[in-house]
């Protein structure tokens, strides 16, 4: 058990705005004991003085890590006289690495993609797998070889890890199996309860590790065996993750299937409340992004991956103005840091409505840093079902520090550091980043949770193996 361990902020992220002289304490658990601003010079006495500006880490709501093998290698056209570059071209990219890798090379791709995440000011990583059976289809011996692979290298760099086990049965709304190139993909509402009873199990001794479920979609899925897993997951209490209405062409096969669009029939089918996370809803018109808000629902909103791949612009002034909660993810990491994901949201939305701080006038508040980070921040709690709601007595002490020698704050006014920070990049300038109390982030570099000063080049040759056999 730990012991009790103080620390002193000359400014930190309290209620949604900057504190002044905060003592923060972390109990044995990890988690705050208390949050005191305007502590005095005698309070300080035995604290830590951080050197920067503190904020809270933010949970990263939607990653499939092994994705990551895949940046860089997909943005070069596609030839041929028919040939077209959309989401679909891209998937088939996606299903090659899909198809290739093993579970030690999705450990040593999710050890590197998890140290960046971290680095990039993510505390909590919500992992929406389904890389469930072996490469030729047939199923692991242990069914939870590959999600095993991602709890190692959580526990190897120290993040918190929500892992989601996904249900995918058939290849899409007309058919009931998959595609030979989706056969890694099987599982059934069963086999994902099964994954989630064994990982619970084998990682009960570590609070940085829970579990969802997830469904991978509506054409993924057929009603009855969503239900089922909706059923279950509601009776143990578990989130649930549900990529939707992520394309128009999946708008408009669903239309044509069901004679509803996505959101609107999982809202008129499925009890879904405030466990559920609805990733993308791109295309969701407004009276189904009303009736998420009069759910209780959240959406996980992936600005870098949903202008990666020409998905579209979430409705976000929308959506706000009628009290919807939301999260950010990464997806498939072409980028590893919340600063630029809220970036690319705020710019997506001024380039839409040619006009300027969208978020600050949507949310009512003064800066659009502080409204987009508080909006995340909430929405990224209800994603993994953990108390990661900020710098608060109760709440798992996972918090960062920033680098006021960072070219992006020189001269600037200490109340203007989280606009800076989002709004002046591009490179994330964290100095420290401490989870459930303990430092894995050092000077910028991972050093994970047994303060090895090597993390980071034994990850990043790990990395470099796996990619020279994938793809060399």
């Amino acid at each position: 058990m730990k012991s009790e361990a103080s620390y002193f902020a000359s400014q930190a992220w309290v209620k949604g705005a900057w504190a002044k002289d905060v003592l923060l304490t972390v109990a044995p658990n990890g988690t705050w004991q208390s949050v005191q601003p305007n502590a005095t010079p005698a309070l300080q006495v035995g604290a830590r003085h951080l050197d920067g500006p503190v904020l809270p880490g933010l949970v990263n709501a939607h990653s499939h890590a092994f994705q990551r093998a895949i940046v860089g290698l997909t943005e070069r056209r596609s030839l041929g006289a028919n040939a077209s570059d959309d989401f679909w071209s891209w998937r088939d990219r996606m299903y090659s690495a899909a198809n290739r890798i093993t579970p030690d090379q999705l450990e040593a791709i999710a050890s590197l993609l998890y140290t960046e995440l971290l680095a990039g000011g993510y505390t909590q990583v919500c992992e929406f797998q389904y890389l469930h059976n072996d490469i030729d289809g047939r199923p692991y011996a242990s069914p939870v070889e590959m999600s095993l692979a991602l709890v190692r290298a959580a526990q190897r760099t120290g993040i918190g890890l929500t892992l989601l086990p996904t249900l995918y049965m058939r290849s899409g709304f007309t058919v009931t199996s998959l595609r030979a190139d989706q056969r890694r993909f099987a599982s059934t509402p069963d086999s994902v309860m099964r994954v989630v009873q064994d990982i619970q199990r084998q990682t009960a001794t570590d609070p940085l590790i829970n579990c969802g479920v997830a469904i991978h979609s509506l054409r993924a899925a057929g009603p009855s065996a969503l239900f089922e897993l909706a059923a279950s997951a509601k009776k143990t209490g578990l989130p649930v993750h549900i990529h939707i209405a992520e394309q128009t062409q999946e708008v408009n096969d669903c239309i044509l299937h069901t004679g509803q669009r996505p959101t609107e029939w999982l809202l008129t089918h499925a009890e879904v409340d405030a466990r559920w996370n609805l990733v993308h809803a791109t295309h969701s018109t407004p009276a189904e992004l009303q009736s998420v808000q009069a759910s209780g629902a959240s959406v996980v909103i992936c600005p870098a991956t949903e202008a990666n791949l020409g998905d579209g612009v979430f409705d976000l002034p929308g959506y706000a103005a009628a009290g919807g909660r939301w999260s950010i993810g990464s997806d498939s990491h072409v980028t590893r840091s919340w600063p630029e994901e809220l970036r690319l949201l705020e710019y997506a939305q001024r380039l839409s409505l040619r006009q300027r701080n969208i978020a600050a006038r949507i949310l009512n508040h003064e800066s659009s840093a502080a409204a987009l980070f508080e909006a995340a921040l909430a929405g990224g709690q209800q994603a993994c079902g953990q108390a990661l709601g900020g710098i608060a007595a109760g709440h798992r002490a996972d918090f960062v520090t920033l680098d006021l020698q960072s070219a992006a704050f020189l001269g600037l006014p200490s109340d203007h550091c989280l606009d800076a920070l989002v709004f002046s990049g591009p490179t994330p300038p964290f100095s420290d980043v401490f989870v459930a109390g303990h430092r894995v982030v050092e000077g910028g570099r991972a050093v994970g949770p047994d303060a090895d000063v090597a993390l980071w080049p034994q990850l990043a040759g790990g990395f470099g193996k796996a990619m020279r056999a994938l793809w060399h």
